[in-house]
């Protein structure tokens, strides 16, 4: 199989076959990152269809000493922030940890257990609506770092931004996301609690 380098050298000399298997290869990876950044179908579609035009148009930019699914996925969460800030809106495991001393923790995905799927996919995207809370560039980086499983150092790169704001965001990042997952959880105990409170006479 061809590398991701040689198709970009390849599409940079004016290959469309080369960048049509760039997109074919990439372009799961940059619609779940559009899709969680923007949390849309119709939007992350839009976005990543800008994502690989703007990637098209600026191949002669691409720094072969970077992994192109970063340079990439940069392309995209720029893109992204962009179209959050103009909207003006606000398999992975955390490090915080909740009040009980407890972790975040997600059933394996490869469970067949359909209960455990199913609470695996309710908290994923119980997550996603929480990531929409914080602010897109914080949110960019939570995505590159816990999904993609991006460096701090490509993070920075991605973002325009130095390591020790990278390190400083996902610090501050994670204790919000554990803040707003506990205040859900206090929010429905009081829920629960109240459902089945005996009536005062």
């Amino acid at each position: 199989m061809i590398d991701d380098l040689a198709l970009a050298l390849q599409a940079r000399q004016g290959s469309d076959e080369a960048f049509t298997q760039l997109v074919e290869r990439h372009q799961a990876h940059v619609y779940n990152l559009c899709y969680r950044m923007l949390g849309e179908a119709e939007a992350a579609e839009d976005a990543a269809q800008e994502t690989f035009l703007r990637a098209y148009q600026n191949l002669y930019r691409y720094d072969r000493s970077r992994p192109f699914t970063t340079w990439l996925l940069s392309i995209g969460a720029h893109y992204c922030i962009d179209r959050l800030r103009r909207r003006k809106l606000p398999a992975f495991s955390m490090d915080e940890e909740r009040d009980d001393g407890t972790t975040f923790e997600f059933a394996d995905p490869a469970s067949l257990d359909p209960e455990a799927e199913s609470m695996e996919r309710e908290e994923r995207d119980r997550l996603c609506r929480l990531l929409s809370k914080l602010d897109a560039t914080d949110r960019a980086a939570v995505i590159l770092r816990y999904w993609y499983d991006c460096s701090e150092v490509e993070i920075a790169q991605s973002l325009k931004l130095t390591v020790s704001a990278v390190k400083s965001r996902l610090h501050r990042s994670r204790r919000a996301l554990a803040g707003l997952w506990q205040e859900e959880d206090d929010a429905s105990i009081q829920v629960e609690r109240k459902r089945h409170a005996m009536p005062v006479f």
